[in-house]
């Protein structure tokens, strides 16, 4: 049995459970919510490397509310996010509101996507994307990243 590490949407916290039973009804080990119940979870500075240190891809939105672009792509995040969570956790970040982080990562231009696996990047893109591309460049990078 292979044991992995993702985080709790509701309390972040860590949680390590089995890989076969990742999906819908995991529910969290300290707050017993649904793991996944949230999504996208809003990143802030006090979670974002609990977010990102998961064994499971992490997808990242750096975002901003002035941004046409990120507004246009926002529902189709949320949609990948309903279709593809738990297998693919999805997190936005406001760059206003979260400069340090942005900062961290060198972010030029937005909105730029970013996935995590074990908190290092695995991946990267900058621009919106219509759903079918979008989805196709997630999975594809899952499946690189297992």
């Amino acid at each position: 049995m292979s044991l992995i590490t993702t985080y709790c949407s509701h309390c972040f916290t860590r949680n390590r459970l089995p890989d076969e039973k990742l999906d819908s009804n995991a529910k969290c080990g300290r707050c017993h919510a649904a793991l996944t119940g949230m999504s996208p979870v809003a990143g802030r500075s006090a979670q974002f490397d609990t977010l990102i240190n998961s064994d499971v891809p992490v997808v990242v939105d750096f975002w901003a509310s002035w941004c046409g672009p990120c507004l246009q792509f926002a529902p189709v995040f949320q949609e990948m996010a309903r279709e593809l969570e738990p297998r693919i956790r999805f997190v936005k970040l406001d760059t206003e509101q979260e400069a340090a982080i942005a900062s961290r990562y060198a972010i030029r231009s937005i909105p730029t996507l970013m996935v995590f696996r074990q908190g290092k990047v695995v991946a990267q893109r900058s621009g919106s994307l219509p759903k079918s591309p979008f989805k196709e460049w997630l999975l594809s990078v899952s499946a690189e990243v297992k």
